[in-house]
C-alpha cells in the first residue's frame, strides 16, 4: 500500500493501484444520490395518489408529461399521422 495524491490533490491510499479514498468518495455519492431518487420517486407517488384522490386520470397524466419532454415538432407530426390513420379507419 502506497499513498498518492489522487485528482483533485487529496491523498488517497492505494491498494492494488486502486486509490481506496477515490473509489470510497465515488461509491458514496452514487449511495447519496439513490437514496434521492428513491425519495423523488416516493414524492411523485404520492402526487399521482393525489391527484387521483382528486378526479384526475393518472394514466393521461402521464402521458401528458411525456409529451411535453418531446420535441413540440415530433409530437405535431405524431399527431397528425394519428389523425389521418383514425380517418383513414373511420374513426
Amino acid at each position: 500500500m502506497t499513498n498518492a495524491t489522487d485528482m483533485t490533490g487529496h491523498n488517497s491510499e492505494n491498494v492494488g493501484g486502486i486509490a481506496a479514498d477515490r473509489l470510497r468518495s465515488v461509491i458514496e455519492r452514487v449511495e447519496r444520490l439513490e437514496e434521492e431518487r428513491k425519495a423523488l420517486s416516493s414524492d411523485i407517488k404520492d402526487i399521482f395518489a393525489e391527484s387521483k384522490s382528486a378526479g384526475f386520470d393518472v394514466p393521461t397524466i402521464k402521458q401528458i408529461i411525456k409529451i411535453r419532454k418531446q420535441d413540440p415538432a415530433k409530437v405535431e407530426e405524431a399527431e397528425t399521422i394519428l389523425d389521418t390513420y383514425r380517418r383513414a379507419l373511420g374513426m
